[in-house]
């Protein structure tokens, strides 16, 4: 019968210390004190609508002005708030002088689910070091990104990053609808946002539910190699992403989880550090003096 996981700080950092090959997978715990909503936290995003239908394809053929205005409000949603201080915890660990400090002369690539944007721009904040020239990626946005737009013309296909607020005059205001329950505008498709490139309708640029995440390739050799898991905010029920920890486990990796409660399948894991993982992932990595 496998043992319970520790909750062992001291234990963790001696696992940390050996570590050579670091991954973390983040879900939407990571950005939740930020003020991101999640789809499955309690009320969720757009209470009147099943949030997760519609983030398809189908979904956007069907009725892209609900779709547009559903990204729409989470994009504002995004620009207004802040890394927290997990976030900035991970973008310090993937440093790799930090790192040496905990973890001497380890990788780390933080594997991340979320959208938002967060991440990257607790990155961007690092002061910038001699370590760019390792080739393995601090950070792989797996589900793409809120802010990137993509042209649906297949000969196109042009994408693009784009923090305009609101990015097209027709969606302003929107959010402030859906937070109060009213009836959506139905808005025309020569009003919502169109590729710079070529003019055509274009889409936001997240991986939608039946789509292929980006960087699988890259992402199964880093996890094949992985020697240490973080599973940070997520309640691993997405796959592949959901997998992964898992697969480390079986080619004798270990596995620690930083979630605000209990997940499915935790139990299996090495470590397991319940709270805020703005707490308990600074703390773990030895990096609250980051923050």
């Amino acid at each position: 019968m496998a043992n319970l996981p520790s909750d062992d700080m001291a234990s963790f950092s001696v696992v940390l210390s050996q570590s050579k090959h670091i991954i973390a997978v983040a879900g939407a715990g990571l950005s939740a004190a930020s003020g991101i909503p999640t789809f499955r936290g309690a009320g969720g995003l757009w209470r009147k609508y099943d949030a997760i239908s519609l983030a398809t394809p189908e979904a956007f053929q069907e009725n892209p002005s609900r779709v547009w205005q559903f990204y729409h409000y989470r994009r504002e949603k995004a620009l207004k708030c802040q890394p927290n201080a997990a976030h900035t915890a991970l973008a310090a660990f993937s440093n790799k002088q930090i790192r040496d400090a905990v973890a001497p002369e380890s990788t780390f690539t933080l594997i991340t689910q979320n959208v938002d944007g967060l991440s990257q721009r607790a990155l961007d904040s690092m002061p910038s070091t001699a370590d760019s020239e390792d080739p393995q990626p601090k950070m792989l946005e797996m589900h793409g990104r809120l802010f990137d737009v993509i042209c649906t013309k297949p000969g196109c296909r042009h994408r693009e990053l784009n923090f305009t607020s609101p990015i097209v005059p027709a969606l302003a205001g929107t959010e402030d609808l859906m937070e109060a329950g009213a009836v959506e505008p139905d808005i025309p498709l020569s009003d919502l946002p169109r590729c710079s490139k070529c003019g055509s309708p274009a889409r936001p640029g997240v991986v939608w539910f039946g789509e292929r995440p980006h960087y699988l390739g890259v992402i199964g050799k880093l996890v094949r190699q992985a020697d240490l898991c973080l599973v940070v905010g997520t309640s691993s029920t997405v796959y592949p992403a959901a997998g992964y920890a898992a697969e480390v486990q079986r080619h004798g990796g270990k596995v620690a989880v930083f979630n605000l409660d209990r997940s499915e399948g935790d139990e299996d894991a090495d470590f397991l550090f319940l709270g805020p993982c703005e707490q308990t992932l600074p703390a773990a990595l030895a990096l609250s003096e980051q923050q």
